[in-house]
């Protein structure tokens, strides 16, 4: 099962589309649990969004967040892009797609330490 913690939800929305992942998931029986972890980043471009972290299947989790992103007509962060290179860094990266229903509009690079607890930050972001 893998996890990550760069998905997110345009602010305001959190709780019902978290709601609303978690109820699709059980009723459909596929493997997947969301749940908000009371962070929020904020974008110069798309605005700011609500993070949530979320427990399953990659390929589930990426299908639920533009259904969720259509039915609640917001946008979403969707994360877990991981860099391609293998270099040993002081920091982790990870890169997301913002996403308006199918439509990408813009993509967002997060940095964030590799010691202590620290939250995800935007280090870039480019739109499309």
């Amino acid at each position: 099962m893998a996890d990550s913690e760069t998905f997110g939800v345009e602010k305001g929305h959190g709780e019902e589309v978290i709601a609303w992942l978690n109820g699709q998931a059980k009723s459909q029986s596929i493997k997947l649990e969301a749940r908000l972890y009371g962070y929020n980043v904020m974008t110069e471009n798309f605005g700011e969004f609500e993070m949530f972290s979320w427990i399953g299947n990659v390929q589930n989790a990426r299908k639920m967040i533009i259904k969720a992103s259509k039915r609640f007509k917001v946008k979403v962060i969707e994360g877990g892009y991981k860099p391609k290179e293998k270099i040993i860094k002081m920091k982790k990266f990870d890169f997301a797609k913002v996403k308006n229903g199918d439509k990408t509009i813009g993509q967002l690079e997060f940095v964030s330490s590799r010691f202590g607890n620290k939250h995800w930050e935007i280090q870039n972001e480019e739109r499309h």
